[in-house]
């Protein structure tokens, strides 16, 4: 049952259907709503990433995207929030393919009263919810509480057939802990599992919440960067960095610090490959960057021991 207040995301360019709905929403005294209202999805989208938004009831015909795609690149952005259909026709095979593709229902607009409309919204809301559930279950990290592999896979490859079909960017991080073999034997497992701890909050510190971002195994991450810009890569680099120097600064008595190296690989439509593939290429490009830390190590040392022996 759901009880609280309500923030629902009404984008649906008619202004009489909008009336219409927030009528219908008006007309159960024994729900809170909250109704933010957008006349396109652009403007929804921006909504979404600023706003807090409980559901979105959307309209299938749109004016700067139509059917399905304006659903694509919704879930792109906030796949966790529910999303009802609104349309002005009674088309089963387009809401049967909604409902497959993540849609939690589909609703003809002269069908809809207040009963109608609140019962739709109450179980959407539950069904995400419990879907929600039963997916932390099975593909969340329990150390750090982020996604594991397993639900990396299951998300990623979703997300990649969106980025095909919206032609939306996307970028594909791999990032791994320096130094954790040394944590664990010098420190112990408690502090390694801490510096894991932290890894995962610096990298939800560094990603939007709707970005995927998940624990592969000992001391790899990896982060799914969604509708991601071009320069995108050497944003990354900054703010991560930036993100662990911060962190570091704020550290009292502690034996270690934290230092993580990441490798970007960027999808592009246009040339169509696999989330493996993507992998592979933001790995290497991490080892990279882990080499190039430890030549410079090296050298630094060598440039210090240099400065150290007499003539």
């Amino acid at each position: 049952m759901v009880d609280k207040h309500i923030r629902v995301l009404l984008i649906e360019e008619k202004q009489a259907d909008a009336q219409l709905i927030k009528k219908a929403l008006n007309g159960n005294m024994k729900k809170s709503f909250s109704l933010e209202h957008a006349d396109s999805l652009s403007k929804g989208l921006e909504s979404l990433r600023s706003k807090e938004i409980d559901i979105i009831l959307l309209g299938t015909s749109l004016p700067d995207c139509k059917g399905i795609n304006s659903f694509f690149r919704i879930h792109a952005l906030v796949p966790g929030i529910p999303a009802i259909f609104l349309s002005g026709h009674d088309d089963e095979v387009f809401a049967v393919k909604a409902v497959k593709v993540g849609v939690q229902d589909f609703i003809v607009k002269k069908h809809i009263n207040s009963n109608l409309l609140i019962r739709s919204i109450r179980y959407a809301i539950e069904r995400q919810r419990l879907t929600a559930d039963l997916m932390s279950m099975s593909f969340v990290d329990k150390l750090t509480g982020i996604f594991n592999r397993r639900g990396l896979f299951a998300l990623a490859e979703r997300q990649l057939k969106i980025a095909y079909r919206t032609k939306r960017g996307l970028f594909v991080v791999y990032a791994d802990v320096d130094n954790m073999k040394m944590i664990n034997d010098t420190l112990g497992h408690s502090a390694g599992d801490r510096a894991l701890k932290e890894t995962a909050e610096i990298l939800k510190l560094t990603f939007r919440r709707s970005d995927i971002i998940a624990r592969v195994g000992g001391d790899e991450f990896v982060v799914v960067a969604i509708e991601a810009k071009e320069d995108s890569e050497e944003v990354f680099h900054a703010r991560l960095q930036e993100k662990v120097k911060s962190h570091n600064a704020c550290r009292y008595g502690d034996s270690y610090r934290l230092s993580v190296s990441i490798g970007v690989a960027g999808y592009d439509s246009d040339y169509p490959c696999t989330f493996d593939e993507l992998l592979v290429r933001a790995d290497k490009k991490m080892f990279e960057q882990k080499r190039m830390k430890r030549s410079s190590y090296r050298d630094s040392i060598e440039r210090n021991r240099m400065v150290l022996e007499p003539i």
